[in-house]
């Protein structure tokens, strides 16, 4: 066996190590969406908590008043629950906006914090912290500014948090609000809702484990207060929170019947950045808990850092150096005796992506359709390598930022009307 069919067979088998360890999570997921979908939400206790609504919003006029006009419209008591949002250093009519919505809902707990270039304009931690100063709920809860939750997803989430003294945090699912806007969008669509009967429900199922999302989910305040509050320097909060949360002794329940609708990227520019940040966010959260691997400690977070470790070393290397040998071995610069062997797992692994994501969206109504089926095929070939170029430019743009001590930068996903 020559170098090259080490190396191809090394590339073949973590590639396919890293598709077995998803189609069992996405059968996990199936298992407990039929295990689950018809439960009925856990009610509120008799005398539910006071929740605090965050929306961080830096430059969301064009969706800011949809937002909060559904956040005022959830069927939690009135009473019990607060708007904060953060209206970190915009430049648009933002602030406008937010004071007329203010004038119309005078009787409503609702608050609007305005910072300056010098207060705010950090990011989103920065932005969580200032309201978590001036919130009254011993509850927080999450909401993107271009959400638009359905009216029980709060009542839903709060009922789930209260029924187990165990819980730390309940997260909610997120839908597509612009699935039909671009071919970029209906990719987005596809991956969310198999990200979360895989990645969510999945692992909820196998392990208890679940992770928070940026969006759509409450969790004690008294934890984020043990935290210190949310760190300045992750671009992916959410992931360092639920560390945090496993590692403390607390669980993380996931409910889908909480759901919030959002608005994705509709252009290539727009979703590689903002990608890029969950990318270098997500490593700098691994690589800060990565000396946990092998500690006691560690262990309710072992299969998390494992499989991000993975995703991003392993499976990203692989990946590259199978790229690589296909356009060398089509220009017949490289030669491999695997090479049928490895076109035929090339297929079979195309076969079991679309089978299992497919799996994913028979959970949804209308979703599993003849066109998305051929979606999912054209996602595998395309988007999959497109998520290939982010992840490898999200770790040079991390290991440049450190090594040259730059500044990280915030960049800001752009909205549509």
């Amino acid at each position: 066996m020559t170098f090259v069919d080490i190396l191809l067979l090394i590339s073949i088998l973590s590639i396919w190590g890293i598709l077995i360890v998803n189609v069992v999570l996405v059968i996990a997921g199936y298992i407990y969406y039929l295990r689950t979908v018809h439960q009925p939400p856990k009610p509120l206790p008799k005398d539910p908590p006071f929740v605090s609504v965050f929306v961080p919003a830096h430059d969301e006029g064009v969706v800011i008043v949809k937002t909060v006009e559904s956040l005022l419209n959830f069927d939690y008591p009135k009473d019990k629950y607060e708007v904060i949002v953060i209206n970190d250093n915009s430049s648009d009519n933002s602030a406008e906006l937010l004071a007329e919505l203010k004038a119309k809902y005078p009787d409503r707990n609702f608050e609007v914090i305005n910072t300056d270039a010098k207060t705010g304009g950090k990011g989103k931690s920065n932005a969580l912290n200032l309201a978590l100063k001036q919130a009254r709920g011993s509850v927080i809860s999450i909401y993107d500014a271009d959400n638009t939750p359905e009216r029980g997803a709060l009542r839903i989430l709060v009922g789930e948090l209260c029924s187990d003294p165990k819980l730390g945090a309940a997260i909610g699912k997120f839908r597509t609000r612009n699935k039909d806007a671009t071919l970029l969008t209906r990719f987005i669509n596809i991956e969310t809702l198999s990200f979360q009967w895989m990645a969510q429900a999945g692992r909820q199922q196998l392990f208890h484990l679940t992770t928070i999302p940026g969006t759509n989910y409450v969790i004690w305040r008294k934890i984020i207060e043990e935290m210190g509050g949310w760190d300045v320097k992750s671009l992916a909060e959410d992931t360092e929170v639920s560390f945090h949360l496993y590692m403390t002794g607390y669980r993380i329940a996931y409910q889908p019947k909480a759901v919030t609708w959002e608005q994705e990227p509709q252009t290539l520019g727009v979703w590689f950045h903002q990608r890029t940040r969950w990318v270098k966010g997500n490593i700098y959260d691994v690589l800060k808990y990565a000396k946990y691997l092998f500690k006691k400690e560690g262990k309710p977070i072992r299969f998390d850092l494992a499989y991000f470790l993975s995703v991003f070393l392993l499976l990203m290397t692989s990946l590259v150096i199978s790229d690589i040998f296909f356009i060398l071995s089509i220009a017949g610069l490289v030669h491999s005796n695997l090479q049928g062997f490895s076109n035929v797992l090339w297929l079979l692994a195309i076969i079991l992506f679309v089978i299992s994501t497919a799996i994913a969206l028979s959970t949804e109504k209308g979703e599993l359709t003849l066109s998305n089926v051929l979606i999912i095929i054209l996602m595998y070939i395309t988007y999959s390598q497109m998520w290939l170029i982010v992840a490898a430019w999200g770790m040079v743009q991390y290991i440049e930022e450190k090594v040259f001590h730059k500044k990280e930068k915030w960049y800001k996903t752009k909205r549509y009307s």
